[in-house]
C-alpha cells in the first residue's frame, strides 16, 4: 500500500539520511564556521540536500523543477547574509542544548493539536506519516498526496503549492 511504502521510505531516511541532524544538533557552531568561511563548502552542503530531498530521483536537482538560478539564489542568501549558523541552530535548540542522558525516555506522545490542520505529502517527501497517525495528533481537515515534488515542495512546485493553499483555505 501507499502508506506502507511511505513508512519504508521514512525509515530509510531516518537510517541513512540524518547525519546532518547530528552535526547540526550537537556542534552547529563548528559546522557554521566552515560553511561561512567557504562559499564552495556552503554550496556543497546545500546542494546535497537539494539533490537528496527534491523530486529528482537522486539525480540532478534541476529535474525537480528547480533552476540553477533558484539554487544559487538560495545559497547566496545564506552567503551574503552570513546566516547559515542561525538557520541550523534550530537543531541544537531542539536537542535542548545538550544530548539527553542515556536513560532518557520519551515523556509520551505529543498532545493533540486542535487547530484545523492541512497536510500536503509531496511525492518524494522525506517523512511520510500514515494519515491515521496524523488524525491522532491533529484536527486534520485536509490531506493531499502529490504526484510531484519533494521536501522543498513550495520551491520545486510553486504553482501546485499555491493551488493547494487556495484549496485548503
Amino acid at each position: 500500500s501507499g502508506e506502507r511504502s511511505g513508512l519504508a521510505s521514512t525509515m530509510y531516511f531516518l537510517k541513512f539520511e540524518t547525519a546532518y541532524q547530528q552535526i547540526q544538533g550537537t556542534k552547529p557552531q563548528s559546522l557554521a564556521y566552515g560553511l561561512n568561511d567557504s562559499p564552495v563548502g556552503l554550496l556543497a552542503w546545500i546542494l546535497e540536500k537539494f539533490q537528496s530531498w527534491s523530486d529528482c530521483g537522486q539525480g540532478d536537482p534541476l529535474q525537480s523543477g528547480l533552476s540553477k538560478d533558484d539554487i544559487l539564489t538560495d545559497v547566496m542568501v545564506y552567503w551574503v547574509t552570513q546566516t547559515i549558523a542561525s538557520s541550523i541552530r534550530i537543531y541544537y535548540e531542539t536537542l535542548s542544548h545538550q544530548p539527553r542522558a542515556k536513560n532518557w525516555l520519551p515523556s509520551g506522545l505529543p498532545t493533540y493539536v486542535p487547530v484545523p490542520t492541512g497536510v500536503l505529502i509531496a511525492h518524494t517527501e522525506i517523512i511520510k506519516p500514515p494519515k491515521h497517525w496524523a488524525n491522532l495528533a491533529f484536527n486534520l481537515k485536509h490531506w493531499s498526496l502529490q504526484q510531484k515534488g519533494g521536501h522543498f515542495f513550495a520551491f520545486e512546485q510553486p504553482q501546485l503549492m499555491a493551488d493547494e493553499l487556495v484549496h485548503y483555505f
